[in-house]
């Protein structure tokens, strides 16, 4: 499972000119799914997205994680973060879970989210054209990937 997280003071998504999805303060986490992922891997990024400090404490560091600014998640599928582009200028997608695969876990991490911010997780919609409006707050954007935890 990989996701990009990033800090925003807004965000959006729009699927045929309707919001689905939209949050002030907190996260816009574009979110792809692997074939090899299992429910394990989205515990475990749920809990590292909710907890990660990267919003500024009265100082101007990054030492505060969501709940302490009473922050909220957009959460956006997104298979082509599984893009593999070593050949040619053609992306390839075959690592991207298939929908029977990546919806039920797009939805297990959907509640594991709200289980952990004790908030609703605003979303677009799975496999729709969506038309999504960020400001990134820094700009701060981090990378993350189940398969390179540490596991020590």
């Amino acid at each position: 499972m990989r996701a990009v997280l990033q800090r925003v003071s807004e965000a959006a998504c729009r699927v045929d000119g309707n919001i689905t999805g939209e949050i002030a303060k907190g996260f816009l986490v574009l979110l792809g799914v692997e074939d090899a992922d299992t429910e394990a891997d989205a515990q475990w990024l749920a809990q590292k997205i909710t907890g990660m400090r990267v919003f500024g404490d009265e100082n101007g560091l990054m030492n505060k994680a969501l709940a302490d600014v009473g922050g909220d998640i957009l959460l956006i599928s997104q298979f082509t973060l599984f893009a593999q582009t070593k050949k040619g200028n053609r992306p390839s997608f075959i690592r991207a879970a298939r929908p029977d695969k990546a919806i039920p876990l797009y939805e297990y991490m959907i509640s594991e989210l709200s289980k952990l911010t004790g908030k609703k997780i605003a979303t677009g919609i799975f496999g729709a054209d969506m038309k999504i409006s960020l400001v990134n707050d820094g700009p701060v954007t981090i990378i993350m990937d189940t398969k390179e935890k540490d596991t020590h």
